[in-house]
């Protein structure tokens, strides 16, 4: 046979059996394509979200399967420094709006993405042991004689500590109970204080009281509003964000009425 006929049937038969596969290789693609893993989407969240950013969470991915929400819980000043230096998180849940704001303010955020969650709410709590009757005593809690250690925020970086410190200020009570001040590196490891033990009482997040869990530990009684600046919560997208549709989506299902309902549930209105 000569050498250009058998080349050439050589190729018709190697162009034959890749149109066989083809099929195949394609559909592997495709699957491939299919299970991708989701992308993940890096929330810097408030410590007084942790409780509520779980339902939350679950919800949006029910219906948003290609995301995975991995939230991460501390004080929005230390979140603030740390987005500054260009911390590898997508959105920006903070405890107030400030923080928010001068992210924007710095280019590090992007200003059509700011957006109001909830308001904060600050109240006492115990645990159920506790002999201190609350709807009683109120904010004479405070200085009960058995009351030895009152957990709180720091306010150097926790907004719910500055609220905390302002309501104590504005109702004269600050000068009479700072000796028992512990203060938390946010306002979810004040709770731990206060449901550890460590502290006969805590000023916490009204979010946090109404956890399943601490419902069935302790009681709690809501602060005057009055006593202390208006706590509104904001987010934002991060300009440096890897993921900025995904922190968008989430955004969006965080203001829409189902999530709205939720945060409400949660003591954010």
């Amino acid at each position: 046979m000569p050498r250009s006929v058998s080349t050439g049937l050589r190729a018709r038969g190697l162009y034959d059996g890749v149109l066989r596969i083809l099929p195949a290789v394609l559909a592997l693609a495709f699957a491939g394509s299919a299970t991708a893993a989701p992308r993940k989407l890096t929330v810097a969240a408030a410590a007084d979200l942790q409780f509520a950013l779980a339902d939350l969470t679950r919800d949006f991915h029910g219906a948003n399967a290609d995301v995975d929400v991995e939230p991460v819980f501390g004080s929005s000043g230390n979140f603030y420094a740390e987005i500054s230096n260009q911390a590898p998180f997508d959105l920006f849940l903070s405890a107030d709006s400030e923080y928010p704001r001068k992210l924007i303010e710095a280019k590090l955020a992007a200003a059509d993405s700011l957006f109001v969650y909830g308001t904060g709410h600050l109240v006492l709590w115990v645990t159920k042991s506790s002999p201190l009757d609350l709807s009683d005593l109120q904010m004479s809690a405070l200085e009960a004689p058995q009351v030895k250690h009152i957990a709180m925020a720091n306010p150097a970086h926790a907004p719910y500590g500055r609220a905390a410190e302002a309501a104590l200020r504005s109702l004269g009570l600050y000068d009479r109970v700072s000796s028992k001040l512990v203060l938390g590196e946010n306002i979810a490891q004040a709770f731990q204080f206060a449901q550890s033990g460590a502290a006969e009482i805590g000023i916490v997040a009204l979010a946090l009281a109404l956890a399943p869990e601490a419902r069935e530990q302790g009681r709690y009684w809501e602060m005057p509003q009055s006593a202390y600046p208006k706590m509104e919560q904001a987010g934002v997208v991060l300009t440096h964000a890897r993921n900025p549709e995904a922190a968008r989506r989430f955004r969006a299902f965080l203001m829409s009425d189902a999530g709205r309902r939720k945060l409400k549930t949660y003591g954010f209105y």
